[in-house]
């Protein structure tokens, strides 16, 4: 099992801030897809990935166990 956490506006589409799902062995790239069409996101190519904490490629391939939290840009003043 793998942890997914939405942040921001990304938390109010997904009706969630967290999630458990079964999907190891999947690219960061392959999951943006399957959260895209199977949790209704719109929009996650233009977000930034983080596994365990560290930023993320979409080759990045996530392991059993791992958090990967997705984190839209902002912008502040």
């Amino acid at each position: 099992m793998i942890k997914v956490l939405f942040f921001a506006h990304l938390q109010d589409e997904a009706g969630t801030s967290a999630m458990e799902i079964d999907k190891s062995g999947l690219t960061v790239g392959e999951l943006k897809l399957w959260v895209q069409e199977n949790q209704g996101l719109q929009g996650l190519t233009s977000v930034m990935t983080a596994v365990n904490e560290s930023f993320a490629n979409q080759d990045d391939v996530i392991k059993d166990g791992d958090t990967v939290a997705f984190i839209p840009p902002v912008s502040g003043g």
